[in-house]
């Protein structure tokens, strides 16, 4: 047999090699978290029932979004158990991102008031 060598106990070759680093998870960590989700998930909807509006509304549906999008990458994307660099090289983008639309938003706002001032200046 060609794989004799092989260890079940550890996925070890007779060589040193590592064969298998697949790691598994328990099933009770993603009960919790599809728990969690859909918690999370009825918040958000409950923020849409209850009738709220303006900056409050938007904050706690961009509060239950990127809270359930950093389980689903935690978890179900493996984040929690990879190299702390490979979760900076996906996270500090996306927090660029984030705060370059912070900074459009607020340049838009200044550029939409100094329009409406210019605009009607003549009235």
């Amino acid at each position: 047999m060609a794989h004799s060598n092989i260890s079940k106990s550890d996925g070890i070759v007779a060589g040193g090699t590592a064969t298998d680093s697949h790691q598994e998870h328990p099933l009770k960590v993603y009960f919790i978290v599809w728990g969690l989700l859909f918690i999370l998930s009825l918040g958000s909807y409950m923020v849409d029932f209850a009738g709220l509006q303006g900056y409050t509304r938007w904050s706690l549906i961009l509060f239950f979004m990127f809270v359930k999008a950093g389980l689903i990458m935690a978890i179900f994307m493996h984040m929690k158990w990879e190299r702390l660099s490979l979760n900076y090289a996906i996270i500090l983008p996306l927090f660029s991102i984030l705060v370059f639309i912070g900074i459009m938003a607020f340049e838009a706002d200044y550029t939409r008031a100094t329009r409406i001032e210019f605009f009607n200046a003549d009235q």
